[in-house]
């Protein structure tokens, strides 16, 4: 396949990219004979997007608009979904969301899927079917997640451990103070499971203040203790976007040591962990759309352009330099991430695509325009 009349990030115009199986095996001036030609359209060739949080199984899309039903606070959030979600299969559910951050570029995703015993396996099974038949199309590595809690909901332990066996990659947590109210009862049984089935672990962490620092400070000496140095995630972290500075950075140098990795979506209505200083203390940092046209909120387009321009704008990230390092973390970092080699427009890279309406990465960032061609490991899975 050739990719004709391409700019490039580093302001070529008018380039070929020459893709052979699932590599660029060459970046040309010219154009090639080649079985197939895929004209960009002048469009900037960026490398494809990743996704390193979102909720395949909440979603709606694909229904008829469904007013938001829930309350202002997260366990009234977490009872919509026990109330609603079981009556709606979740493939299709799932398959209209997926070809939404497709059509936008995303082509890697993580998913998190909720067990509970409101849901059993339900969930799973719907997510494995649709990452079953778009195998072709993305790379979606799911994550076992206990959105009702783990201490507090009676054979929840045992429904993750037997979905680690039915095919989920990582295993989740929520909350040990707040919803468990037994931080030590949950991050027992989660970092012992973990380490039983040799997976990783990401854990949603809404909880503010010292009780957000205390469970964060947990997390990190756990992960030390278990050896599981980079294989922990910890999804928002709000707590880290209002502590004073003595704290913020202690708990930077915690995370950096441990190798504990900060998942962001940028959520409007809570304090935002200040991303880019965190980075440059060593602290990994993912970002994702989480919740999306969901019983959680109606907002979300499945664009992660989109995502890091609301994330930005909230960080304040003006300069060039700022916004193509969030471009990085949801593009060749967000794949890293996810222990995938990452693609890139370069000869001999994988071969993982999209195509922008913008001079430059900055203003794919900042203005996140149309899309063009969608492209993975050298197959085109939108257009």
């Amino acid at each position: 396949m050739l990719l004709s009349n391409c700019r490039l990030a580093d302001g070529r115009t008018g380039m070929h990219v020459l893709v052979r199986g699932d590599r660029v095996a060459a970046i040309l001036d010219a154009p090639v004979a080649d079985p197939e030609v895929v004209d960009v359209g002048g469009a900037l060739l960026l490398p494809a997007l990743t996704d390193f949080h979102l909720h395949l199984d909440k979603s709606l899309f694909g229904l008829p608009w469904m007013p938001h039903a829930a309350g202002p606070d997260r366990m009234s959030r977490i009872e919509t979904d026990a109330r609603v979600l079981p009556a709606l299969p979740v493939a299709p559910r799932a398959t209209a969301m997926l070809r939404r951050c497709l059509a936008a570029g995303t082509v890697h995703f993580r998913s998190h899927v909720d067990i509970t015993p409101a849901f059993g396996l339900r969930n799973l099974e719907g997510v494995l079917a649709v990452k079953a038949a778009h195998a072709g199309q993305c790379h979606i590595q799911t994550v076992a997640f206990p959105q009702a809690g783990v201490m507090r909901s009676p054979g929840t332990l045992e429904l993750l451990e037997e979905a680690l066996r039915q095919g989920a990659e990582v295993l989740g947590g929520l909350d040990p103070c707040e919803v468990d109210r037994d931080p030590k009862g949950q991050l027992d049984a989660i970092f012992g499971l973990a380490a039983r089935f040799g997976v990783g672990l990401d854990i949603h962490l809404h909880e503010a203040g010292e009780l957000g620092l205390f469970s964060l400070a947990e997390i990190c000496a756990r992960t030390r203790a278990a050896g599981m140095q980079g294989q922990v995630w910890v999804s928002h972290g709000f707590a880290l976007g209002a502590a004073p500075e003595g704290k913020l950075m202690a708990a930077a140098a915690a995370m950096a040591e441990a190798g504990v990795g900060l998942v962001s979506h940028g959520a409007g209505a809570a304090p935002l962990p200040p991303l880019l200083r965190l980075a440059e203390a060593g602290v990994p940092i993912a970002l994702g759309n989480d919740n999306m046209r969901d019983t959680w909120g109606p907002y979300g387009t499945g664009d992660m352009l989109e995502r890091a321009a609301i994330i930005g704008w909230r960080l304040d990230a003006r300069t060039d330099a700022a916004m193509e390092r969030l471009f990085g973390w949801v593009t060749e970092g967000g794949a890293r991430c996810l222990g995938l080699e990452p693609p890139a427009v370069a000869v001999g890279a994988v071969a993982s695509f999209v195509s922008v309406a913008a001079e430059g990465v900055a203003e794919a960032v900042a203005q996140h325009g149309g899309r063009g061609v969608v492209v993975f490991r050298g197959r085109v899975v939108a257009k």
